[in-house]
């Protein structure tokens, strides 16, 4: 094999190992190795060699059913995309909200345009792919994006399409989305010190579930660990202490 040749090989892996992390941005937070294959229009072969070096890399992560999702690395290398985060303070805290309430936990940002969950806390026990949020969406597409939309002050912000109007948002205290698939999800938005919106924490089950009655008992759970993160994610060019008193969010 001549250099050239074996450039055009090495690009073709690198494009298609790409194409095969692409494939993980849609609804399925989790695929057999079949489902990639279809989903790239690769050979079951060809795919199985690339998802193992994923696997080895850490980009992906293959469960205990044989299924794969995405990997820790990710995660890690999208942190460094987000360096005024704190995600080693901001944890603990998302991981005792979910071990108090039963539900993932997630935090989410806007980054471009778009919300962002950058990280999501599991509780000990009964939690599945459906308590897991997209891994990007549209502001107003999304109970994160919602919060963030509707206590964002000043500026150009998408009016929200999906669950109530902003007024109604920020009355209430924090959104909430529900999909066609029957799962809804909840969220408040996070402050920094200078009364910002910069962040908000969502939760999200199974209609059946996450009912009415337990959404009034997970949201002032929720709005705690939003002020307990304050000090966590503010700016660092804050020049103001005092959060903003919003109705519905002290």
């Amino acid at each position: 094999m001549d250099l050239n040749q074996k450039a055009r090989t090495g690009s073709q892996s690198v494009e298609r190992a790409i194409a095969v992390l692409f494939a993980f941005d849609g609804e399925d937070a989790a695929m057999s190795l079949t489902d990639v294959a279809d989903r790239v229009g690769l050979p079951v072969s060809t795919t199985h060699r690339i998802v193992g070096a994923l696997v080895k890399g850490r980009l992906l992560d293959r469960g205990a059913d044989g299924n794969y999702v995405i990997g820790p690395g990710i995660v890690d290398l999208a942190a460094r995309a987000l360096p005024e985060l704190d995600h080693s303070a901001a944890a603990p805290h998302l991981h005792q909200l979910a071990a108090e309430i039963g539900i993932t936990a997630s935090l989410g940002m806007e980054v471009k345009g778009e919300a962002v969950t950058v990280y999501s806390a599991h509780p000990p026990i009964r939690w599945c792919n459906q308590q897991i949020p997209e891994p990007r969406t549209a502001l107003d597409t999304s109970a994160m994006g919602q919060a963030i939309v509707a206590f964002h002050a000043g500026g150009r912000r998408p009016a929200l399409r999906r669950g109530a109007a902003s007024s109604d948002v920020r009355r209430r205290g924090y959104s909430m989305a529900t999909t066609a698939s029957g799962v809804t999800a909840v969220a408040v938005p996070v402050f920094d010190g200078a009364g910002r919106v910069c962040a908000s924490i969502g939760v999200q089950a199974r209609s059946a579930r996450l009912n009415r009655e337990l959404i009034g008992r997970v949201v002032p759970v929720m709005r705690y660990t939003a002020r307990a993160l304050t000090p966590v994610l503010a700016s660092a060019d804050s020049g103001r202490t005092q959060m903003e008193q919003i109705p519905g969010v002290r």
